[in-house]
């Protein structure tokens, strides 16, 4: 049994990850962004261990759900699932909410939380019309971020070889988010992240990879490229004030 975090889990994507993972006997901890969305969570997936809360638009608040994560144990698993779309707007400190919920926040927990085993990074096909101008951070589109979510499960399979960190691409999927116009399901868009969370696989039990339908897809250059990912790790820590621990 694997004690799994899967952020951004109060509904959608994140919540249909949580509750296969419930069912399959896992120790699951999921995560909402108020404590109205937890109750809220909490109802949806009764089998979860906790429901922790923190808003990864704000930095405090993100450090803050980064300390509750470690008070509470130490994590197997932890699925970056969290994102926002395009036309999200500014933060109340003025950044761009794109940036700072897609890229800043999974970094800073990955950053400040205890290692896990394996982390799973939600990018998507979009990445592959991102820009990889790291000096355009403040208006990033949104695949732009996804572009950058998926360098950072690769480099950050570079700085701990120990962790099996990867990238996921789920398709598009009927989600708030996808629209209901998406042709893949829930079920669908949560298999790849389970898989990688859970199984002994070969397959699987790799790291510093891009995977789309349990399969290995081959990423947008830039995200392959280590010159790119220490870049990257570089701005990530100037923007946060937080190092990735060697």
């Amino acid at each position: 049994m694997a004690r799994v975090l899967v952020t951004g889990s109060a509904d959608g994507l994140g919540l249909a990850v949580g509750q296969r993972l419930i069912d399959q006997g896992h120790d699951v901890v999921l995560h909402a962004r108020s404590d109205a969305r937890a109750a809220e969570t909490g109802g949806a997936a009764p089998g979860a261990a906790d429901v922790l809360v923190g808003d990864l638009s704000s930095d405090a608040q993100t450090r803050a759900l980064a300390d509750a994560a470690n008070a509470s144990g130490r994590f197997d698993v932890v699925i970056h699932n969290a994102g926002v779309g395009s036309g999200a707007g500014r933060t109340e400190d003025g950044r761009s909410t794109l940036l700072a919920v897609n890229v800043l926040a999974p970094y800073l927990l990955t950053a400040q939380m205890t290692r896990p085993d394996r982390l799973i990074y939600l990018s998507s096909g979009m990445h592959r019309s991102g820009s990889a101008d790291l000096a355009a951070l403040d208006t990033p589109s949104y695949g732009d971020t996804k572009l950058l979510d998926a360098a950072l499960a690769a480099a950050v399979a570079r700085r701990w070889p120990d962790v099996l960190s990867n990238a996921v691409d789920p398709g598009w999927i009927k989600t708030r988010m996808g629209g209901s116009g998406a042709p893949g399901t829930l079920d669908q868009g949560a298999a790849t992240q389970v898989w990688l969370a859970t199984s002994d696989d070969p397959a699987a039990t790799v790291s510093g990879r891009y995977f789309k339908d349990s399969a290995e897809e081959r990423p947008a250059a830039a995200v392959q490229d280590e010159a790119f990912q220490d870049a990257l790790l570089a701005v990530l820590a100037r923007a946060t004030g937080v190092d990735l621990p060697a």
